[in-house]
């Protein structure tokens, strides 16, 4: 559905997009970067308003967080278009392909959330959830309004502009905020975007208290040394030690085809990345231990295999040493 677009300004016959830090330059009847936000004679559009090119109900913990209601299910929705145009990208199919879609209204999105068992809420994800953000705006505030329990989260690379971010924080319980790599260079030449708006994108989600997790997907030989790793836990941790961080490993996918990342490098990663964080989890592997563990003590809080979550405490308090630890439940 073409929707009117928020975030933007005329520049003569042109439109300017302010909605990310592209601030994309827009012709009429031309697109922005994300494919899906476009100048129609001197306005600026958005073709893809409630357009749901993928759903699913999906464990939390597949998105993935681990320290937000662990055990529970979520509404998982996504369309097409994104501001990235990540080499390796897995969801591609949606990301840069405009395929088929069904419109839902915020309304009934919202409403759909509320029939399956054991579901918290909406999560918006498969791809980028601010290139759609008229409808995830409206469909949040729909959501809290209507059904005050129900949780909003994103699963994002970050990439919006301050103002928007500002506006839809208060709506939002949790987010999965991908950094992909310390380097703005890596960000340029593999995204096609830049670090920096990544890095306030989560400080900004972090000191507004809402629930963050942080993804980095280790790609064989681009981003996957010590150094680099050390680089992303120690600027994680300078916000709190307890933010989770999940390291993901590469599979060859889209454009890229270099080897998946060896396993015993995700291993090392994750020990380098315990030097700073109390909670690191390896993604995309089979046969590691992503329990979650008392950072004092060592009890297990969480046991894990794969989807499967067994949690032994139900308060965020490990009910062996007393200590505090950061779960949602």
């Amino acid at each position: 559905m073409v929707n009117d677009a928020l975030y933007w300004e005329s520049e003569g016959n042109r439109v300017r997009c302010y909605l990310c830090p592209h601030r994309c330059l827009i012709g009429n009847g031309k697109f922005g970067i994300c494919s899906v936000r476009t100048n129609q004679d001197g306005k600026l559009k958005t073709i893809n308003y409630g357009e749901i090119a993928s759903m699913s109900v999906d464990p939390i913990e597949k998105k993935p967080l681990y320290h937000f209601h662990p055990g529970k299910r979520i509404l998982s929705v996504g369309t097409f278009g994104c501001n990235f145009n990540c080499d390796f990208c897995q969801n591609y199919s949606i990301a840069h392909f405009k395929g088929e879609s069904e419109f839902l209204s915020p309304e009934q999105l919202a409403a759909s959330c509320t029939a399956p068992r054991d579901n918290i809420g909406i999560a918006f994800t498969y791809n980028e959830p601010v290139i759609w953000f008229e409808y995830v705006f409206d469909t949040v505030r729909k959501l809290k309004e209507t059904y005050p329990d129900m949780k909003a989260v994103l699963i994002t690379n970050g990439y919006i502009s301050e103002e928007a971010l500002k506006d839809i924080l208060p709506f939002i319980d949790a987010m999965n905020i991908d950094l992909k790599s310390s380097s703005n260079e890596y960000y340029k030449k593999i995204c096609s975007g830049a670090v920096e708006p990544v890095k306030r994108t989560i400080e900004s989600a972090y000191h507004y208290k809402c629930h963050v997790e942080v993804t980095t997907l280790l790609v064989n030989g681009l981003n996957d040394s010590v150094d680099e790793i050390g680089d992303i836990a120690t600027w994680l941790s300078s916000l709190d030690k307890n933010i989770p961080l999940h390291l993901s490993r590469y599979y060859p996918a889209y454009k890229m085809t270099r080897p998946a990342t060896d396993t015993d490098v995700m291993i090392q990663a994750r020990e380098t990345a315990l030097n700073h964080l109390n909670y690191v989890y390896l993604g995309n592997m089979g046969n590691v231990d992503n329990s979650t563990y008392c950072p004092a003590c060592r009890a297990a809080l969480i046991e894990r295999a794969g989807y499967s979550v067994k949690p032994h405490i139900r308060e965020p308090v490990c009910p062996n040493c007393g200590v505090a630890v950061s779960i949602q439940f």
